[in-house]
């Protein structure tokens, strides 16, 4: 069910230069979160638990909600630096409660307009 949601999501979904993709990906042990220029074919940033900077802020289980917020929160930071202010989200298929609802309002919180 997850894969046809996200080949749905694909179809409609698409990043440029101006508003890249924000693509997050999750497992039960980590969170991986992009955001990328379809056009180019190039990731402009990118942030996960698998990070050094990023497990230092984490404590705990790095697949969980508060992992997600903190992911979210420096993922926003990067791009603002990188001078992107908005995004598309790309949800990979993923329903939007718990984590990766919790990952779209820290980037919010962090000043990128998804």
């Amino acid at each position: 069910m997850r894969k046809r949601r996200h080949l749905r999501l694909r179809q409609k979904v698409k990043g440029t230069a101006e508003r890249p993709r924000l693509c997050i990906n999750r497992s039960l042990r980590h969170i991986h979160a992009q955001l990328i220029d379809d056009v180019a074919g190039v990731t402009v940033a990118s942030a996960n638990t698998l990070q050094k900077e990023m497990a230092e802020q984490i404590e705990g289980a790095k697949g969980n909600r508060a992992a997600a917020k903190v992911i979210g929160e420096n993922l926003a930071r990067i791009a603002v630096e990188r001078g992107v202010e908005s995004a598309v989200f790309d949800r990979n298929g993923y329903l939007y409660h718990g984590v990766v609802q919790e990952f779209a309002d820290a980037v919010r919180a962090g000043g990128l307009k998804i």
